[in-house]
């Protein structure tokens, strides 16, 4: 595989990866209690920003984006407030770990966009959480 295609395809998973979280931040907004709401929301136009970026990433590096799913499995049952709030956290992780991807998959202003990517995926995961993980975007293979 050429490293066009190696970044074509991290950049499709974070495509995938951004469908999904716009996707959960509807249901987190839906369940959210109204003190953090406007934080919910903010994260909602960042992964639709992310996506929208992601869609034309694709389409430079001579891919065709990764349509949107037309629904999406949940981790878990998000019926409250205290479930959103994890949901929140889980969908950063899951984003924060395609970024991660792409970052070792890209070069140039692609790998310096994914990282920022990453970084804010982090940052609003501590946040949703109330703690960090020591490697962000690796959590989940440790």
């Amino acid at each position: 595989m050429s490293a066009r295609e190696i970044a074509l395809d991290a950049a499709q998973a974070a495509l995938a990866a951004e469908h999904a979280a716009v996707y959960g931040y509807g249901v987190v907004g839906g369940r959210i209690g109204a003190e953090r709401r406007a934080e919910a929301t903010a994260a909602y136009e960042a992964h639709r920003a992310r996506r929208d970026a992601l869609r034309r990433t694709v389409r430079d590096l001579g891919g065709e984006p990764a349509a949107a799913a037309a629904g999406y499995e949940l981790p878990f049952a998000v019926p409250d407030t205290a479930a959103a709030v994890r949901l929140a956290a889980v969908l950063e992780d899951r984003v924060a770990g395609v970024y991660s991807d792409l970052v070792r998959a890209a070069q140039g202003p692609l790998r310096r966009d994914a990282a920022a990517a990453l970084r804010e995926a982090a940052v609003r995961a501590v946040r949703w959480r109330g703690t960090d993980v020591t490697f962000p975007g690796l959590a989940e293979r440790v």
